[in-house]
């Protein structure tokens, strides 16, 4: 999961992402440069990706995976682009993806058990119902099976779940701290530019009542990363103030 070549040849195919065209490239490859030297990050250390989506998206995976939307390439203007680009890439610098993806990997060995364990549970089921006339002594015993698994697979799932709620809890905290990180970076008015088209497009659907599943759940709403990203740009002073 964090090694370049994985990345580039399994988890973006997972992801559904190709490499950018020539023409996005060279979008993306201006824009991340001038992001990675002022992080002072080699820009090289990173594999960007396209995800062909009508949605203004980007996301940051695995260690070193950083990936936008066609629509976010094609129509964003190059302040905007930065922006993105520069949030992604504090998502790396705060680690944030190394403990989702490390979270996720955790989880699938729980959810593997709660689904095995459903799957005896009923083959204990369909046991007792077949021999409990032929023999009563078991239907006590096939009962108390099948509810311990019951249970156990209930507990196994809710731990899931509950981990699900911790992640889009601290996913929504990691947003708001790669805006302020993105800030400190100097591309601050950047982002909130980007995130104010963002916060249209939102509005835009809500008023049409379409309903998107979105790639992200953990996102919280543009308008309130725009106010806290705002609120940040008043009292903090980049530390990088040359110009742009």
């Amino acid at each position: 999961m964090f090694s370049r070549p994985v990345q580039r040849f399994v988890i973006m195919r997972l992801l559904g992402a190709r490499p950018p065209t020539d023409a996005e490239a060279r979008r993306l490859e201006s824009a991340w440069l001038a992001v990675s030297r002022r992080a002072q990050r080699s820009p090289d250390a990173f594999v960007l990706a396209v995800v062909d989506d009508e949605s203004l998206n980007a996301f940051a995976c695995g260690g070193h995976l950083v990936i936008v939307s066609s629509y976010a390439v094609h129509e964003l203007d190059d302040d905007e682009l930065r922006g993105v680009l520069a949030h992604e890439l504090s998502h790396h610098l705060g680690l944030h993806t190394v403990a989702l993806t490390v979270s996720q990997w955790m989880s699938l060995p729980i959810i593997a058990l709660a689904s095995l364990g459903t799957r005896i549970q009923h083959v204990a089921e369909a046991a007792t119902t077949t021999f409990a006339d032929r023999y009563p002594a078991l239907r006590f015993g096939g009962r108390i099976v099948s509810a311990t698994l019951h249970v156990v697979s209930w507990l196994l799932t809710l731990n899931v779940s509950l981990a699900s709620a911790l992640g889009t809890t601290l996913g929504r905290a990691s947003e708001l701290h790669a805006d302020r990180r993105a800030a400190e970076l100097g591309f601050g008015h950047e982002l909130l530019k980007a995130l104010r088209r963002v916060d249209a497009a939102e509005r835009e659907r809500s008023r049409r009542r379409v309903v998107k599943r979105r790639r992200f759940a953990s996102h919280p709403p543009a308008k309130l990363r725009i106010n806290h990203l705002s609120s940040h740009l008043r009292r903090v002073t980049p530390r990088w103030s040359g110009p742009r």
